[in-house]
Parts: structure tokens; C-alpha cells; sequence
């Protein structure tokens, strides 16, 4: 499990300390309004449930309350913590429930490298023809899913459901398992290395 989801599971305190979950760089393009609602283009250097650091024209000051809309990850808002000459960092206020959606967005974000999605070129990513397809689990019920992206190891899967990490299962025909959850679906890494002639069968 990831640092800053074991955090998760222990605090339910809504008020943070400083240092208790651990960011993860991220680097997302994202708006910033600040409390007099102007509005700036920002970056979102790194991030964690609990807080960010922002890099932006706009120049917030301590304790202002800001929104940020940030790319892939949505609408945030917290205090400014601290400001220096880059940027500054934010807590961020959210429900249990958010935190643990934003904490599965950034393992997501941290961690896709591990199924050969685009920052990892350990596998061949590959395109396919058609999308659509389903997922069977052990027990026989079937979802209807959308591959997002696709290699020899693994796909993520855009799908309505959530099966717990570690559920068996078979994409089309091939053997696999959940491994983490991101905001439009699961992500499977199969039970062994696929060929890229299965792959193209399948597909």
C-alpha cells in the first residue's frame, strides 16, 4: 500500500499535520482562483490528499482560501500554507471520501509506469482496433469495460465497477488481476507476459 494511503486509513481527523502524507510529483496543468475570484493558469508540481505545491503568476497570500481545477484530478480547494519565490503550498480541504479518490488518482499517477502505460517503454504499448469490451470475474458476472490504454503486462480499463485489488479475472480471454483502482476504472495486470500476436487476436 501506498505511504500516504496507510495515512489514510489511520487519520480521520479532517485538520492535517504537517508532513502527513507523502506527495507525489505530478506535474498537472490546472486554473487557481483565488478569494477575490481572479483567475490564473497554474501548475501543480506535486501533490498529495492532504496538500500541493503550486507554482502561479497569481500570488495568494498565507491563510487565503483558493480553488484550483486541476487537469485529470478536478476541482480542489484548501488555505495557502506557506508562499516562497517559485509558488506555494496548500492544504487541501476535502471529505474522507474524496481523499481516498484523490489518494487512488495519485497512486494511479504515481505508479502506471508498473503496466507499461506512457511513461514506461519496458512494453510495447499498443493501439486497439476496438475499444469495447468486457471483463469476466470468477464468479461469472461479466461488465462491459473500455480499453484506455493497453501492453504485453497489463491494461487499464475504463469500467463502471470496482473489484477489490487482487480480484481474478479475464479481459476478453486473458488471465489477470486488479492491482489499483484510478477515477475511471480499474487497472489489470495479466498473469503472464502476452505476445503481441495474442494481443492482436484478441483485439
Amino acid at each position: 500500500m501506498h505511504a500516504f494511503q496507510q495515512v489514510q486509513t489511520q487519520r480521520t481527523a479532517p485538520r492535517l499535520e504537517q508532513g502527513a502524507f507523502q506527495r507525489v510529483p505530478i506535474n498537472m496543468q490546472g486554473r487557481l482562483m483565488l478569494a477575490n475570484y481572479e483567475e490564473y493558469e497554474c501548475l501543480v508540481v506535486d501533490m498529495s490528499p492532504g496538500d500541493m505545491y503550486v507554482t502561479c503568476l497569481g500570488r495568494p497570500r498565507a491563510n487565503e482560501r483558493v480553488v484550483a481545477y486541476i487537469d485529470h484530478l478536478g476541482r480542489v480547494e484548501g488555505y495557502v500554507q506557506t508562499v516562497d519565490g517559485r509558488g506555494f503550498s496548500m492544504s487541501i480541504h476535502a471529505t474522507e471520501r474524496k481523499r481516498e479518490k484523490l489518494a487512488a488518482q495519485l497512486t494511479w499517477l504515481a505508479n502506471k509506469h508498473e503496466l507499461g502505460l506512457p511513461e514506461d517503454r519496458r512494453h510495447d504499448r499498443l493501439t486497439p482496433r476496438e475499444t469495447k469490451t468486457e471483463i469476466t470475474l470468477e464468479d461469472g458476472a461479466r461488465y462491459e469495460c473500455r480499453i484506455m490504454d493497453l501492453s504485453l503486462s497489463g491494461a487499464a480499463v475504463d469500467l463502471d465497477v470496482r473489484p477489490p485489488i487482487g480480484t481474478p479475472l479475464r479481459l476478453g480471454n486473458m488471465r489477470g488481476r486488479v492491482v489499483r483502482h484510478f477515477v475511471e476504472g480499474v487497472a489489470i495486470e495479466f498473469l503472464s507476459l502476452q505476445s503481441r500476436e495474442t494481443l492482436r487476436e484478441f483485439l
